[in-house]
């Protein structure tokens, strides 16, 4: 257990050894470990030492390998691995504490490749690392562990995308660079929760995550009534920010049967909807459907624009994911509709207000450089797990080149801000989901939240200077600012020191138990006659309940 002053002793160790030169990578072999249902295999080709370690069968199937960290700091781990039977998970510990989940693309057989698997704060010693299950059927040849480089300054410009960009657009990003590194605003989803913070932490958010949802014309057509753009005005009103994302129920195609009801129209599994087909050309009937959608939310936009409210907009997001129809067919396709999007926004109905948000660590679905001013990532670790995501703040430094503010977007465990400044990470702001992974006291307990919320890194609404909008960045001086943006400054209540790697959400329930989670959910949801019922049912199942279950029932096939 690390005390708070053991921690400022770590993080000035890391301050203080950055400036020396790293140490080579130690290997350490698998099948050196210790084995808890697993074994060791020899029957594949191209492995290093003497074996791998195989059998991740069963769900407490693990190995454990021990590292030694010569002195104390902050350090890489790498796994080689091979995954002939598909894309895997593999669940990660640093003694004994949970650390995320990594993910093994696909390989051919005999073919071994190393996954990042995060940065961790050792202390000078011996360490065990553990991989267990997750999602099977994979192998693991060794661990690599580095000492990690320093992290240079960032390089982000003071730039928007679109050269029109409202002045509050320009201003809001201005402020946010302001205090990116040196503080984390913090955020919460739906209206809801943020008034159950305000009730039971005794503060308001800095940001307010709201949903076009209910405007898509396949909801609103069935009897859905959006109020978000309402409840994002009264919070600007409050000196708030807001974020938008869009759940983007199908133009078309939609299954409605039970479990694959017509408000579950966003997720691939409930729809017949095929986004390359609507984008083979420009005259095919959905094509026109993706088009009308888009127009019908820019109504909503440009209401906001009115009013003089920037947006942090994040569309299509998740989609690598693939349990978004958006995502289903691969990232041509999306990437092609984000593109779209963007130009039916900006130049078509000249909206300028929106601060174009990408959501995804993976290259290969990147839309370009032009079209995005800031990426981001969306984080579902195993329940409590409060680690930094260096894994993926990592990733899309790398992504950009640092060049776009980083954010997490979405939460279910909000991140340490202890461990976000003893890492020297620069998450801009943090969204936590609704529902139970704010409420339920097991996903960010109280006492954790109050200390969350109190803490000097975090930005809260009364933090905010009243010129945000033309990018004031005072912060009041009823607001601590110790705060310094290097890990010397940095105190906590955590017990272990650990890293995430998570990519999926709800990667920390089994396939079987997502599967009768997902199937008791949609018999209880099922989808009703009447406007506000229909409209209650299908926001509190569609982007709360059922966001932990049938994204793993989909993405989890074995």
């Amino acid at each position: 257990m690390f005390s708070p002053s053991l921690v400022r002793l770590l993080a000035l160790a890391v301050t203080l050894s950055s400036s020396l030169q790293l140490a080579s990578a130690a290997v350490y072999e698998a099948e050196d470990g210790a084995f808890s249902g697993t074994s060791v295999g020899s029957t594949f080709t191209g492995f290093t030492g003497t074996g791998y370690v195989e059998s991740f069968d069963n769900a407490d199937d693990k190995v454990t390998i021990t590292i030694a960290a010569d002195k104390t700091g902050l350090y890489d781990l790498n796994i080689r691995y091979s995954a002939p039977y598909g894309a895997k998970y593999t669940r990660l510990a640093l003694d004994g504490a949970p650390a995320g989940d990594v993910p093994f693309d696909q390989t051919a057989e005999n073919v071994w490749k190393d996954a990042p698997a995060g940065q961790v704060l050792l202390t000078a010693g011996t360490h065990t690392v553990s991989l267990t299950t997750n999602w099977g059927w994979y192998l693991v040849d060794s661990l690599t562990v580095t000492e990690s480089a320093p992290r240079p300054p960032h390089s982000v410009q003071d730039t928007l995308v679109n050269a029109n960009a409202s002045a509050a657009a320009k201003g809001l990003h201005t402020y946010l660079l302001s205090q990116y590194g040196s503080h984390m605003l913090s955020g919460q989803q739906d209206i809801q929760y943020i008034t159950w913070i305000e009730q039971n932490v005794g503060k308001t958010v800095a940001i307010a995550g709201l949903d076009l949802i209910d405007y898509s014309p396949s909801r609103a057509e069935r009897g859905t009534v959006g109020v978000s753009v309402e409840e994002a005005i009264a919070f600007d009103q409050r000196n708030g920010i807001v974020t938008f994302a869009w759940h983007w129920n199908a133009p078309s195609g939609l299954i409605d049967v039970a479990g694959k009801e017509w408000w579950r129209g966003f997720y691939t599994d409930s729809v017949t909807f095929d986004i390359s087909a609507a984008l083979a050309d420009e005259t095919n009937a959905d094509y026109l459907l993706l088009i009308r959608d888009i127009d019908a939310i820019a109504v909503q936009l440009k209401r906001l624009q009115a009013a003089n409210i920037p947006v942090l907009w994040r569309p299509l997001h998740e989609a690598e994911g693939g349990w978004f129809w958006w995502g289903a067919k691969g990232p041509e396709p999306c990437k092609k509709l984000y593109r779209i999007l963007y130009d039916r926004l900006t130049n078509h109905h000249k909206i300028n207000n929106l601060i174009w948000i990408w959501n995804s660590v993976k290259a290969d679905w990147y839309p370009g450089s032009d079209v995005v001013d800031i990426v981001s990532y969306d984080s579902y670790p195993s329940v409590g797990d409060h680690g930094p995501l260096s894994t993926q703040f990592n990733q899309l430094t790398a992504l950009t080149g640092d060049t776009k503010l980083i954010t997490a977007s979405e939460v279910g465990s909000i991140p340490d801000p202890e461990l976000v400044v003893a890492y020297g990470l620069r998450w801009s702001w943090f969204v936590t989901w609704g529902g139970e992974f704010i409420t339920d006291g097991l996903w960010n307990d109280l006492a954790y939240l109050k200390r969350v919320f109190s803490h000097p890194f975090v930005v809260n609404l009364d933090n905010l200077p009243a010129n945000w909008k033309s990018g004031g960045r005072d912060i009041p001086a009823s607001t601590s600012t110790s705060v310094v943006p290097t890990a010397t400054t940095t105190t906590t209540g955590r017990t272990t020191l650990t890293t995430v790697t998570s990519t999926k959400k709800s990667t920390s329930t089994s396939k079987s138990t997502s599967k009768s989670t997902s199937k008791s959910t949609t018999t209880t949801k099922k989808a009703t006659t009447t406007t506000t019922t229909a409209k209650t049912t299908a926001r509190t199942t569609s982007t709360s309940t059922a966001k932990t279950t049938a994204k793993t029932t989909t993405t989890r096939r074995a």
